[in-house]
């Protein structure tokens, strides 16, 4: 009676303190559409037939049918237009014993070679660092592990270079920290390989300063404009990192009412850091949004990447007069009531739940909704009570 003490580690991979068996070919790769025939050859001094053993692929027993006895040591299997395998680690085939003991196992790899990556586009944040992006040629999906690798050099001399951080969270992206020369074109491209094969990206050349994006603008204040209720005055600071160089820097704004989601961009503001917005209804909280395009940075001549935009800072334009006291609708009145103490509050809470931040999120706003509802409903169940 054959006793074992094979585990298996990870795909292909058993320990033991004897060789029982081997498996032919071990961890091989394979197209997809290939066939396969595997061999489990058992060391005769363990007394044990051909005839007894059995194959499983992926844990699961394979038909007899697929099985020949070379040998009294020796079993075959024939897989035939093998799929893409299941788990980019491999598929595990493995050969038993009569009693389900294994004796031996080995990775399959199916899958395809990788294709040409496509689209690689980076940019640089504040000309210190490098950010590149690419997507997998074809479909993508090659079934098994493939590898990407991100090179680049400078473009008439140097060593080529290898990026070494594809920690950004997002697939297909790597990063290159430090040590960049400015005024010099880089050659970069990108590599896929795998078991079946390489392949290599179209080669693109850049200069730094051709890419950058910046932070996006500090300090940005939104505030009325005197008692004219239809236009408010957004100010906001240059991107700090990049302050003694965007003497051509663009800017756009991006505003919205508090109750709708679309947002209406203004793209003629220039280098100005600073704009009127007119033409607002009024009474109305309105979130505001800045992003600076550096174009022109120390001579560049490229259109430049827009940055993030800023962080939602909100405002409010004042009540129109007319609709206070010119109106004889008591219902717009009471309204126009309503919403002036309602804001009242909204920035008295905002001072006690802002923690010192000068900027007032659209979470912070939505936070407050939800608080001013609870209490609304709060009031009403008391005012219930009393009358029951």
């Amino acid at each position: 009676d054959l006793v074992t003490v094979f585990a298996p580690l990870c795909c292909g991979v058993l320990s033991s303190s004897t060789q029982v068996a081997t498996i032919y070919p071990q961890d091989p790769a394979l197209p997809i559409g290939s066939s396969l025939t595997a061999t489990c050859s058992v060391n005769p001094d363990h007394g044990v037939h051909a005839g007894s053993l059995y194959w499983t692929l992926n844990g699961k027993r394979l038909p007899s049918s697929t099985y020949s006895i070379l040998s009294p040591t020796v079993l075959s299997v024939t897989l035939p237009r093998l799929s893409g395998s299941r788990q980019r680690s491999g598929d595990n085939l493995v050969c038993h014993n009569s009693g389900g003991h294994v004796l031996a196992g080995s990775c399959i790899y199916v899958g395809m070679p990788p294709e040409k990556p496509m689209d690689l586009t980076c940019w640089s944040r504040n000309t210190k660092d490098l950010t590149c992006r690419w997507a997998p040629g074809g479909q993508g999906e090659t079934f098994i592990k493939t590898r990407y690798t991100l090179k680049y050099k400078l473009r008439w001399y140097g060593r080529e270079k290898e990026c070494e951080d594809y920690s950004a969270g997002e697939p297909y992206t790597c990063y290159i920290p430090r040590d960049l020369a400015l005024f010099t074109p880089y050659e970069i491209w990108v590599e896929a390989s795998n078991q079946l094969g390489t392949a290599t990206s179209d080669i693109i050349y850049l200069d730094i300063l051709d890419v950058v994006t910046t932070d996006p603008p500090t300090d940005v204040t939104v505030s009325r404009v005197g008692d004219l209720e239809d236009q408010l005055t957004v100010r906001w600071g240059t991107p700090p990192a990049l302050k003694d160089f965007l003497f051509q820097a663009k800017y756009q704004i991006r505003y919205r009412l508090e109750e709708s989601s679309d947002w209406k961009v203004v793209d003629d503001v220039g280098n100005q850091t600073s704009c009127r917005l007119a033409g607002l209804r009024p009474g109305t909280v309105y979130f505001v949004q800045v992003r600076c395009n550096p174009v022109g940075i120390l001579g560049s001549r490229k259109a430049g990447i827009w940055s993030d935009w800023s962080h939602p800072t909100a405002a409010s334009t004042p009540h129109s007069e007319r609709l206070l006291t010119g109106s004889c609708d008591s219902k717009v009145g009471q309204q126009n009531s309503t919403l002036r103490r309602d804001l009242k509050q909204f920035f008295g809470w905002v001072r006690k739940h802002a923690y010192g931040c000068s900027g007032m999120s659209i979470k912070l706003y939505d936070q407050w909704r939800v608080w001013l509802q609870k209490s609304h409903k709060t009031r009403n169940q008391v005012l219930q009570g009393d009358k029951s």
